[in-house]
């Protein structure tokens, strides 16, 4: 009745508006020369409200109180412009600023200052979210595209976490990443969409077609749809701008690397409304283990079209390829613990077929301007993932040898389709002295899954791990995979879908200072199993914030919110799992230093969850002729309890330098389950001490040239493996992993070299398993993990136009 109370009251807070008594300016900032000026930074003085200009120069601020104002233009390494404005009631005010620079010295000054490459004061409109970051109770970090660039990160698995607080990398097939935030695994999102097909993808996104990684921690349902209530990561990818102009970079490595990016954008049409952005990516890379070898390309399109000043039409199509080794051959496998076999040990064969994986998007949005306070967006998008290959896996040890082992090769095809709509409406209104920002909508959801893993069997006979001997296993030897019948004729079928209604409103008190979030989200789900048949779940999820911004450039916020995610599958009884159901609570604080140069946040945090999926290790899955396939059923553990503490850096702390500083301490336990052994037990991808540095210095001023030196390091303590946690065998050492660069710039030429694992270590995450013994009567414990790569570096030069 609470639950319903609460929507009811929100309901009448969205229905009980009056005449507005507010305004909004929209301006556009200049160089000398006429052309665009992006990332200045637009205050209105005496108030909270800003914005930063985007890569065209344009800028909006948003319920304004009538008034007169001052507003100020500035820009780190330039002097600062102001005008006098006046906010009338319910209109729009227009104003132009024109730097004295031309564009090619404010190139000069970004290069100077570096001005804020690491942090960004607003979030992507696929967010939803109408504030600033400083101002949104919840924590929320970004990795700019300046810092993609300046880590050479080419893939998810290239280190985006090291970002971020809190974010792990756990398991890694190079073609999808696994991250947890939390105690959980991140669900992945593409521009506000849910991607996330199967546990075994998506194929991630390459970098070339990424703007910005956002990653939002807790439950945010209310926002996004559905997700793990430790958080979401959200990639948007590149839009036009309507700015001529491109870049060509290529990239050379390690291990064979070599790769070669373009980048388009501009203008279709004479009077500027039909705008594109073409990013294209070709990849071919080798590896430090044997027989290893892997080839991408990604394409990714998008044409946008201005039908009016208040109608936008965008339309994008993304298409990635990969080809890799058969799944599993980078992992090392050994009965007597981690870490014993060389970097470049491998299962494979070097005769053996490699997987082939197409991940195909099509994304389409209409944002309409309904009036000076009121935007509507709708947007659909249809995924779909194949996959055609193979896995490999040990099947079996010898009892009395450790060092041998039964290699199983089973076929692994795939299909997932994924359809989603949202239409959302967002805007502000006025209610006397309290100013109101709503937003509400509906998120649509269906997702289809079609997995063949049950042919297959073993190839050669025992294979020695710590004296391997490659080549002995003819081709026409391997087990034979029919695929006569389509992958959804001979496939296990999954799929489900959710449907999601939700409303918010954000008050604002004291001019905006004191901001009240009250929020309520409708869940249903719908989940089709072939061993459990047909399941639904439904429930409402409220959530409660407050945000007071003691400064202009410091605040605090206090967040509460509840968790709902189905569990699809089923255990190894054919039982359906019930939802994951929980809620958060969040306090923390958020600081701006020296005009907004860098930013602080700290955050405290507890998330409690219910019916909590892990691992049944006693319980593998096994294939056709009854052998294990190196996969194992779920159950669920009870409850979970994660609490932490987690501190973020990010800016131009002095002047030319650049840090990202990062801590995080995570306690993950389990605090109820059937058995009571497992109580107190910590839970598995909760790692405790996570901490991150990277920094950057610019030798302009030093050296009169535009060189810059990087530095940053990686510490793990306390790890855990991403699926099992008991205190004993399944504990990983501590990881420590250092990392360098140097970048030179002259004019519209970039060099970038950047050397990983600096100290050569051997670096690895992994788990135990089980595995079928020689004698039939008893499973042995096997170990397994990824080793990272040894000391490496890449090369890249970028050519802008």
């Amino acid at each position: 009745m609470k639950h319903k109370s609460l929507f009811l009251f929100i309901l009448s807070l969205f229905a009980f508006t009056m005449s507005a008594q507010s305004g909004t300016v929209q301006g556009k900032v200049e160089t000398a020369d006429g052309k665009p000026a992006a990332f200045v930074n637009i205050s209105i003085e005496g108030t909270t409200k800003g914005a930063v200009s985007d890569e065209s120069g344009q800028f909006l601020i948003q319920n304004v109180t009538a008034g007169e104002y001052k507003i100020i233009a500035s820009f780190v390494g330039l002097d600062a412009q102001s005008k006098k404005i006046s906010v009338n009631q319910d209109a729009i005010t227009r104003i132009f600023f024109t730097l004295e620079e031309s564009l090619q010295t404010l190139n000069e000054v970004i290069i100077s200052s570096e001005r804020n490459k690491y942090y960004t004061e607003l979030p992507s409109s696929s967010l939803r979210i109408q504030t600033p970051i400083l101002e949104t109770p919840q924590n929320i970090q970004t990795v700019t595209g300046s810092l993609l660039n300046d880590q050479q990160i080419f893939e998810m698995t290239d280190g985006i976490e090291r970002n971020i607080s809190g974010a792990q990398r756990l398991e890694h097939w190079e073609t999808y990443a696994r991250i947890n935030v939390r105690g959980s695994r991140a669900t992945p999102f593409r521009n506000g969409m849910n991607v996330q097909i199967s546990n075994w993808g998506p194929l991630s996104e390459d970098m070339s077609m990424v703007e910005r990684i956002e990653f939002v921690k807790g439950p945010a349902g209310f926002m996004l749809a559905n997700g793990e209530p430790g958080g979401f990561y959200n990639v948007v990818t590149k839009k036009p701008t309507g700015i001529p102009g491109g870049a060509v970079s290529m990239s050379l490595g390690s291990f064979d690397t070599y790769r070669l990016t373009t980048d388009l954008d501009g203008k279709l049409s004479k009077d500027g409304k039909l705008l594109y952005r073409f990013n294209v990516m070709g990849q071919s890379k080798g590896s430090y283990r044997d027989f290893e070898k892997s080839k991408r390309y990604s394409f990714a399109g998008v044409l946008r079209y201005l039908v009016s000043d208040q109608t936008t039409l965008t339309l994008e199509y993304n298409q990635q390829f990969a080809r890799v080794n058969v799944i599993g051959s980078n992992y090392s496998f050994s009965r007597r613990g981690y870490g014993d076999l060389s970097t470049n040990f491998t299962l494979s064969e070097p005769n053996m077929d490699p997987v082939d994986m197409v991940d195909q998007s099509i994304f389409a949005s209409v944002e309409h301007q309904i009036s000076q306070k009121w935007q509507l967006i709708a947007q659909v998008s249809y995924m779909r993932y194949q996959q055609e290959g193979q896995s490999i896996w040990p099947g079996m040890a010898d009892v009395d040898n450790d060092s041998l082992i039964i290699r199983n090769l089973s076929i692994w095809d795939a299909l997932g389709d994924s359809k989603n709509s949202q239409v959302f409406v967002y805007g502000s209104e006025q209610t006397g002295s309290i100013s109101h920002q709503i937003m509400a909508g509906i998120d649509l959801n269906h997702k289809d899954y079609y997995a063949d893993w049950n042919q297959g069997g073993t190839m050669g006979g025992y294979f020695n791990i710590y004296d391997p001997e490659y080549g002995t296993v003819a081709a026409n030897d391997y087990p034979e995979f029919d695929r006569t019948d389509d992958i959804k004729e001979r496939g296990v079928h999954y799929n489900n879908g959710y449907t999601g209604l939700y409303i918010q409103d954000q008050l604002g008190f004291f001019n905006d200072k004191l901001r009240v979030t009250l929020a309520g989200r409708y869940n249903k789900s719908k989940t089709v199993n072939p061993y459990s048949g047909t399941k639904s779940d439904e429930m409402f999820t409220p959530r409660f914030g407050i945000s007071w911004s003691v400064r202009s450039d410091l605040s605090t916020y206090f967040l509460y919110d509840e968790t709902f995610l189905p569990n699809f599958g089923t255990g190894y009884n054919n039982r359906p799992f019930d939802p994951v159901v929980g809620n958060n609570l969040e306090i923390g604080v958020k600081k701006d230093w020296f005009d907004g140069r860098w930013n602080m946040g700290l955050s405290l945090y507890q998330i409690t969850k219910n019916n909590v999926l892990t691992t049944d290790v006693e319980h593998p899955i096994l294939d056709s002729n009854g052998q294990p396939t190196g996969q194992f059923y779920q159950k669920e553990t009870g409850q979970q309890k994660v609490k932490g503490v987690e501190l973020d850096v990010r800016g131009e702390v002095i002047p030319n330098l650049q840090l990202i500083f990062n801590y995080a301490y995570t306690d993950g336990s389990i605090t109820k389950d059937s058995n009571p052994e497992l109580v107190g037990n910590r839970i598995p991808g909760a790692t405790k001490h996570l901490h991150n540095t990277w920094l950057t210095y610019n030798l302009r001023d030093l050296l009169k040239q535009n060189l810059r030196l990087s530095l940053g390091y990686s510490y793990q303590g306390e790890r855990s493996s991403w699926f099992i946690f008991d205190k004993t065998e399944a504990s990983l050492p501590d990881y420590f992993r250092l990392d360098g660069g140097l970048g030179y710039a002259i004019e519209n030429v970039s060099f970038n070299l950047t050397v990983n694992n600096i100290l050569d270590e051997y670096l690895y995450s992994g788990a135990p398993t089980t595995v079928g013994s020689s004698n039939g009567q008893e499973r042995l414990t096997l170990y397994y993990w990824q080793v990272e790569p040894p000391r490496n570096y890449r090369f890249t030069v970028n050519i802008r136009f």
